[in-house]
């Protein structure tokens, strides 16, 4: 996310802490929850970001960016038509007919594995005043026409929607019951994001689900907000043999650190690399916020 605080600061810094983990896998992907409007430039309620936290997000190790959220129409479908002028690989979106159908689901070849992205969001704050560009939405129907595609096209099927309750560190019944039917859809896994937290996992007939990693980077300091998951999905495919799996993800625990906080700056950092280095933060009570908050999450979420 992009708040008009972090706006005063270095954005090319939000992330570098975090880049080699991004940049060594074979495909990063990112949850864009802002727009590419143009100036003015604006925080919530209404986001706008400039074009260079695009280039920062991508410098950092990002290949794809997810576009189905509840801000993308923040500034209108004029303001969503010029964000999506600016992305290379993205998915949950369409400036038109035939763009949107080729981006939803969104097929990749990764090093010979063909990986589809199923990217939708419950809604958007702001409605569209078009039919295009369009957004890729919570519709059954929809979403189900989806889901055969991919599976028909690619080796592997990771879902992505944006749903849940903010703030709840547990899923809701919509939830559950979405992601019940999108593995019977052939979901191989499910990643969720909206709530601005950590939510719990579970498997479903052997697929993984995280029902919400949180807020990568961004202003918010609520209790919990501030701690988020990377998760890691290791895919194979071997044709000689006809194996075909997905690997139990590895979940990354990050945390956001704010001005003043570690540093001068925003930094996301693994939260693991900094554990026992308490005399490295500018304010030592923040990194004992980061050891309680992440106690408090895994107790009620139950991750470990």
């Amino acid at each position: 996310m992009m708040h008009s605080a972090q706006m005063e600061y270095d954005h090319s810094a939000f992330l570098s802490a975090v880049a080699p983990m991004l940049s060594e896998a074979d495909m990063s992907i990112a949850g864009a929850e802002f727009t590419l409007a143009g100036p003015p430039y604006t925080g919530y309620p209404a986001f706008s970001a400039p074009d260079s936290y695009l280039e920062s997000i991508m410098a950092a190790g990002i290949d794809v960016l997810m576009t189905a959220n509840n801000h993308v129409l923040d500034k209108g479908s004029k303001g969503l038509r010029r964000t999506l002028g600016r992305y290379d690989v993205f998915t949950g979106s369409g400036l038109d007919k035939e763009q949107f159908a080729r981006n939803n689901p969104l097929i990749l070849n990764v090093k010979g594995i063909r990986i589809a992205l199923v990217n939708f969001t419950y809604g958007t704050n702001v409605g569209p005043d078009s039919e295009y560009p369009k957004v890729n939405r919570m519709n059954k129907e929809t979403i189900s026409a989806q889901m055969a595609r991919a599976r028909a096209f690619a080796d592997f099927v990771i879902v992505l929607p944006h749903w849940g309750d903010e703030y709840s560190l547990r899923h809701n019944r919509s939830q559950e019951e979405w992601a019940v039917s999108l593995v019977e859809m052939g979901a191989d896994a499910i990643v969720g994001a909206h709530p601005h937290v950590v939510q719990d996992t579970t498997h479903i007939n052997g697929v993984p689900v995280v029902y919400s990693i949180g807020n990568a980077v961004s202003n918010m300091s609520a209790p919990n907000t501030r701690l988020e998951l990377a998760v890691k999905l290791t895919l194979v495919n071997a044709p000689l043999t006809g194996e075909r799996k997905l690997l139990d993800p590895e979940l990354v625990f990050l945390w956001c650190n704010l001005p003043g906080t570690r540093t001068d700056n925003y930094t996301t950092i693994v939260v693991d690399e900094w554990i026992g280095k308490r005399d490295e933060w500018k304010n030592p009570s923040d990194y004992d916020n980061m050891i309680r908050t992440l106690e408090r999450v895994k107790k009620t979420t139950g991750i470990e």
